[in-house]
């Protein structure tokens, strides 16, 4: 693999009650205690004394660190996105929090694209569930959507935690297109899919990622090397190639040397990119045409860069358990702070895959 470059908050005005034991005699001789008494002190002095306030956390996305006044009440969803060339241009990519590039058989590539922030109409094309999606959703403890899948794939999504909507099941959401053929032609509508999130995920999801409180501040932008351009060997036949838009402040995506747009012709891009050496294997199971599935393994650790503000810095990569969050580590054991905004994560196969910044 080639890699280059390496004030107090308001409330009432406290009171500090000063117990005195006033003594007194009486006629006969006795000691009775005083009433007490009590002094008033100011807020400002008892601070002084006291622990400092808690600093005021601003309101944020938590998929995208991005400031919000408000954050709604639904979990993250993620839906499997086809990126085989019958499927370009994709529908509702631009719109996903966080984009993950995996690489399947054949050769091609699919996305674990999850939603929270924002709500496109309709997303795809969908496609199946391969083996390594549960250690992508499960630490977001919400809703996967996706047409099908081998069996042992799918009771693996239910067992590390996330629902499943499925169209081969009967669930609804799903819709097919004319336009295109089988099987490129399922769509969904996310706010059908939310809609048949179970009791247990009304919440937003936990934060995945670590982000820059301060647009600008993020670690690669202010300490890593310049990069103008990231080019991902996938596979053979799947390269994804980011280009450092200075005048947009974002990273744009191309398909090998095509322009990665949408259908409705936007400009595929992300705000940082996340590179990350990861190993591949077959498993045992195969597909409709007799070849092997393959499996990232992304339980453990590995070597990886993050792209932000056309800059780069190398990290380390781990991650401790199928349902645990990725974690990103840079040359000084510090946690890498993205810029607040969308993310893709290319997974690059240990050994066959590589990269090269320039």
């Amino acid at each position: 693999m080639t890699r280059t470059g390496r004030g107090a908050a308001p409330g009432p005005v406290r009171a500090v009650v000063l117990v005195a034991a006033l003594l007194a005699l009486t006629a006969c001789g006795a000691e009775e205690p005083a009433a007490p008494v009590t002094e008033t002190v100011d807020a400002e002095v008892a601070a002084d004394k006291g622990t400092p306030p808690t600093p005021e956390v601003p309101l944020v996305w938590p998929l995208t660190g991005v400031a919000a006044e408000e954050v709604a009440d639904r979990p993250a969803l993620a839906v499997k996105i086809e990126n085989a060339q019958q499927a370009r241009p994709q529908t509702g990519l631009e719109q996903a929090d966080v984009v993950w590039e995996e690489v399947v058989e054949g050769g091609i590539t699919r996305f674990v694209a999850v939603y929270h922030s924002q709500v496109p109409e309709l997303v795809g094309p969908v496609r199946s569930v391969r083996p390594m999606d549960p250690a992508i959703v499960a630490p977001l403890h919400g809703v996967l959507a996706y047409t099908g899948g081998q069996e042992p794939f799918v009771d693996a999504v239910e067992a590390a935690g996330t629902q499943s909507v499925v169209m081969d099941e009967g669930d609804d959401g799903f819709v097919t297109t004319r336009t295109r053929r089988a099987p490129h032609n399922v769509y969904a509508s996310p706010e059908e899919l939310w809609a048949q999130a179970d009791d247990g995920r009304a919440a937003p999801p936990p934060a995945q990622l670590v982000f820059a409180r301060e647009p600008g501040t993020g670690t690669a932008t202010a300490t890593g090397t310049e990069a103008a351009r990231l080019d991902v060997r996938l596979t053979f036949a799947s390269r994804a190639v980011w280009e450092w838009d200075g005048g947009e402040g974002r990273w744009v995506r191309s398909e090998g040397d095509a322009p990665a747009v949408s259908s409705d012709e936007v400009r595929l891009a992300a705000t940082n990119v996340v590179l990350l050496a990861a190993p591949l294997q077959n498993t045992r199971f195969k597909d409709p045409a007799g070849v092997p599935v393959p499996e990232t393994l992304l339980v453990g650790t590995g070597d990886g860069v993050v792209a932000s503000g056309g800059r780069q810095v190398p990290v380390t990569w781990s991650k401790e358990a199928v349902d645990a969050p990725l974690v990103l580590t840079g040359t000084d054991g510090a946690p890498v702070e993205l810029e607040p905004g969308t993310t893709w994560l290319e997974l690059v196969p240990l050994g066959s895959g590589s990269w090269e910044i320039g």
